[in-house]
C-alpha cells in the first residue's frame, strides 16, 4: 500500500475571514476531511499535516488581552496547543466521515517536535512577525519576557520570531509505526514545534516558527512516502502568475521547476517555499509531489488537475 503525505494549510481550516469562530472551523475541518477520505477510497495510506498560522494568531492575541492578569505562553507552547486542538478536529471529522464510507481505520495525532540548529543564522535575524501591534509601553512589557519587538512600518510595536529550516522530525519512528499499522496520521502541525537540542543531548522549545511545508517535506523524505501532496488556494502552479501571459502548469520536472523559482516566477510569501519544499522532497528520493487545492485533490490523483512535480532535469 502506498503512503501519501498531505500538506493542509492553516487558512483552509478557516474559510472566510470574517468568521473564524470555531462553528465556522468546523464546517472547513469536514470539507478538508472529505478529499482525505476520498484518498483512503482510492487505497491510499495517508499522513496529514496541518498549518497553524491564523489559529497561533488568536492564541497570541488573547495573550495580549489577558496579559496584566494571566501569564503569557511561549510559542513552543501554543505550537503543542495548536496541534491538539486542530488535531483533534481533525480526528473527529475523520472519524465521523470515515464511517458515513463505510472505513474502518484508527486516526492518531501526534505532537510532533521538529529540531532546528541552535545555531541557525535565523536566530539573529527574527524577521517573523506574530500577534498583534501594541504600544511602546506593551512592547517593553513583552521584551522583559525575552521576546523580540520591533517597530512596524509605524504601525505600531510587533513581536517577531526566527524561523529556521528544519532538521529532523523527533517523533519520525513512532509516526513511521502508527502508519505501519494502518493508523492514519495526523502530525507536524505547524511544521512541527521547533526545538534545540543542547551540549547534553536534550531538547528545549524555542521562541520560533517552522515553514509548514518544509517541515511536511522533511516528514515525506524520513518516512520515504510515495506521494506529497500540498493543499494550497490554487488549482495548479502557474508562471507570469496574475500577469497577462500567465500559464498555468500541469507538470514539472525538478529542474524546470528549479530554474522557474531561480527567474522569480513563485512568490516569496506564498508559492515559492511550496517549490522549494516539493524539491527537498523529489531531489532526496521522493517519486512524485501535486501541488492543487482541496476540491481538487481526487482529480490530481488522475491526472486530472493540479501540477504534477517529478524528479528529472
Amino acid at each position: 500500500m502506498k503512503t501519501a503525505v498531505i500538506a493542509i494549510g492553516g487558512n483552509s481550516l478557516i474559510l472566510d475571514k470574517h468568521h473564524p469562530e470555531v462553528a465556522y472551523q468546523w464546517e472547513a475541518v469536514y470539507e478538508t476531511v472529505k478529499h482525505v477520505v476520498a484518498m483512503l477510497q482510492e487505497g491510499w495510506r495517508v499522513v496529514v499535516t496541518h498549518g497553524n498560522g491564523p489559529q497561533v494568531g488568536f492564541i497570541l492575541r488573547r495573550n495580549e488581552l489577558a496579559a496584566p492578569e494571566v501569564h503569557t505562553t511561549p510559542m513552543d507552547v501554543i505550537g503543542a496547543d495548536t496541534q491538539g486542538s486542530i488535531g483533534y478536529m481533525l480526528q473527529q471529522a475523520l472519524d465521523n466521515k470515515m464511517r458515513e464510507a463505510g472505513i474502518h481505520k484508527g486516526v492518531a495525532t501526534v505532537i510532533t517536535q521538529t529540531l532546528v540548529d541552535r545555531n541557525d543564522p535565523a536566530f539573529q535575524n527574527p524577521n517573523k512577525p506574530i500577534g498583534g501591534f501594541m504600544s511602546p509601553e506593551e512592547g517593553k512589557r513583552f521584551e522583559a519576557e525575552g521576546w523580540t519587538v520591533v517597530e512596524d512600518a509605524g504601525r505600531g510595536y510587533r513581536r517577531v520570531v526566527a524561523s529556521p529550516l528544519p532538521m529532523r522530525i523527533v517523533e519520525l519512528e513512532a509516526i513511521n509505526t502508527l502508519i505501519q499499522n494502518d493508523i492514519i496520521v495526523i502530525c507536524t502541525g505547524g511544521g512541527g514545534i521547533p526545538v534545540i537540542e543542547d551540549e547534553a543531548g536534550d531538547l528545549h522549545g524555542v521562541n520560533a516558527v517552522i515553514d509548514k511545508d518544509r517541515g511536511t517535506s522533511l516528514l515525506a523524505v524520513g518516512l520515504k512516502a510515495d506521494l506529497f501532496i500540498i493543499s494550497t488556494a490554487v488549482e495548479k502552479v502557474a508562471i507570469n502568475f496574475n500577469k497577462p501571459d500567465q500559464k498555468w502548469l500541469d507538470k514539472l520536472t525538478a529542474g524546470e521547476a528549479r530554474r522557474y523559482m531561480d527567474e522569480g516566477h513563485f512568490a516569496a510569501g506564498s508559492m515559492k517555499p511550496k517549490i522549494e519544499a516539493v524539491l527537498n522532497f523529489v531531489e532526496n528520493g521522493g517519486p512524485q509531489a501535486i501541488i492543487t487545492d482541496p476540491p481538487n485533490i481526487a482529480r490530481a490523483l488522475h491526472g486530472e488537475s493540479g501540477t504534477l512535480i517529478v524528479p528529472g532535469d
